[in-house]
């Protein structure tokens, strides 16, 4: 394993951000679902490959930064997960443009989709780069201001 330099914090907006693109990403998606007039397997289909493309992406921003650092990945995994991010892109092209939805509709769908997978990605890079660089620096303790009575004279 090699030596490696331990990654810049991220900063708390960064994180902050992209843990709510993500919640705003997976929550529009959902209530769309919910509200769209759909089958129910129509969906539990773009529910399903919703989870799919986020578990996917996940394995590939994990598997690319592993060996980016040194740590052995399997070639077979790499793929598998590459293979699993085309797959549902594959399948929610698909599947929304074979859904009875207005366009403005499909639109929506696909690209809450893409958000919820960059965004994703993003909060798996802040969640392994605040690991790898530990705890937060302690904030420096303010001056202790000094005792009004014991200063005044009498």
């Amino acid at each position: 394993m090699s030596q490696n330099p331990v990654p810049a914090r991220p900063t708390a907006a960064f994180v902050g951000a992209s843990w709510v693109a993500l919640i705003i990403a997976i929550g529009a998606f959902g209530i769309g679902l919910w509200n769209a007039e759909l089958v129910p397997s129509e969906k539990g289909f773009l529910g399903t490959l919703l989870l799919l493309g986020l578990f996917s992406a996940i394995a590939v921003q994990k598997s690319v930064r592993d060996r980016a650092e040194g740590v052995p990945v399997t070639a077979i995994f790499l793929g598998l997960s590459w293979a699993m991010v085309l797959t549902s892109l594959v399948l929610v092209a698909a599947g929304l443009a074979n859904a009875p939805l207005e366009l403005s509709e499909k639109g929506f769908f696909g690209l809450g989709f893409a958000m919820a997978l960059f965004s994703v990605v993003a909060v798996q890079k802040n969640v392994r780069d605040l690991a790898a660089a530990g705890p937060a620096p302690a904030a420096p303790k303010p001056a202790v201001e000094p005792d009004v009575k014991a200063t005044v004279w009498q």
